[in-house]
């Protein structure tokens, strides 16, 4: 089915019900290893649960009026730890520690051998997807970047080399996500702001080896991390951005609300389509439909219609269901507005 112009989308997540996680244990941050004690159900009905969960994301992001939807990733502990943890040559069961610019210390996967994908981790996911929307359907997968920036290296002689691994098991798994039914293969990559020298050097190789041979549209996501868990001032602009003009993804999805992102920068993105945050996930109040309007209106001075897609400015996992419910409708109400004033 085609798209109408200024098709709406998620970024990925939804919030997960509080019979399924325990959201106060989700708000102490974003897990990289496991961390199996966020479910509420046991183990023998967990798959179950999480099933019937899925179906109420699917079905409250259709209600909201959103064109390209996701399964929620109501399956996931975190946008990463999922797949990083599944991969062979890496142990999450005994973590290693990093630690950021202010000295906190997080537990990561130790990659302890050479990273190879043995399995499929998020097929099943994109077939029960499938099975259960007749809209056009995304899945989001962990950057090699990202992935390579929140593990501890105890066999790769650089992070280059293990980053690249890590691309080509993103790759196998990008290859069976689009024979399940993928109409758009998405991944996520916020670190590459963290580290943008290392970025420059190969995270456009890194993207374009995970996404290598997919012929079906896909995208590389941006942000400066949820809004829940960074509570400093966020940039007003990306240190590594304007370089993904040069990757094979279709699509670059930023978050602009939230910071003002200076939205000249879309013109140095060329030919891409722009996924565009413009729903604010740190303001707890839901956008009307023309507060949502006038900043795609904004985006549009600066690229065509036909290469927008508004969207939050990230995951929704975090909010508030009936916020996220809210703020949903109020992105497609205001793409509305702005598509009738086209014709």
């Amino acid at each position: 089915m085609a798209l109408q112009v200024l098709a709406t989308t998620v970024v990925g997540s939804y919030p997960q019900p509080e019979w399924l996680v325990d959201r106060q244990m989700l708000s102490g941050g974003v897990p990289r290893t496991r961390l199996r004690a966020i479910w509420r159900v046991p183990e023998p009905l967990l798959e179950q649960a999480q099933d019937d969960a899925t179906i109420v994301a699917i079905r409250e992001i259709e209600r909201a009026g959103i064109d390209i939807v996701t399964d929620g990733e109501i399956r996931r502990e975190s946008y990463s730890n999922r797949l990083a943890t599944a991969l062979d040559g890496v142990d999450a069961d005994n973590p290693g520690v990093i630690r950021d610019a202010r000295g906190t210390e997080t537990r990561v996967p130790r990659v302890v051998g050479r990273v190879r994908r043995v399995r499929a981790v998020e097929v099943r996911d994109m077939q029960f997807l499938r099975r259960h929307t007749d809209r056009t359907a995304k899945i989001t997968l962990p950057g090699p970047f990202t992935m390579a920036q929140q593990a501890q290296n105890e066999f790769y002689r650089d992070r280059e080399e293990m980053t690249m691994d890590f691309a080509a098991a993103v790759n196998a798994e990008a290859r069976e996500l689009e024979a399940a039914g993928a109409d758009v293969i998405q991944l996520d990559e916020p670190w590459l702001r963290n580290d943008p020298e290392a970025a420059a050097r190969y995270a456009v190789p890194a993207i374009n080896r995970a996404l290598e041979g997919i012929r079906v549209p896909t995208a590389v996501h941006l942000c400066f991390g949820y809004a829940a868990v960074v509570k400093q001032q966020k940039p007003t602009g990306y240190a590594f951005l304007p370089q993904l003009a040069d990757s094979i993804a279709a699509q670059v999805s930023i978050e602009a609300a939230q910071p003002r992102l200076d939205l000249g920068i879309l013109k140095e993105l060329a030919p891409k389509t722009v996924i565009l945050g413009v729903i604010d996930l740190a303001d707890p109040a839901v956008e009307t439909a023309e507060q949502v309007a006038g900043r795609i209106r904004a985006a549009l001075r600066h690229v065509p219609a036909e290469r927008l897609i508004p969207a939050p400015d990230c995951g929704m996992k975090y909010l508030p269901r009936e916020t996220a419910f809210g703020k949903l409708q109020a992105l497609a109400e205001g793409a509305r507005l702005v598509r009738a004033e086209r014709i």
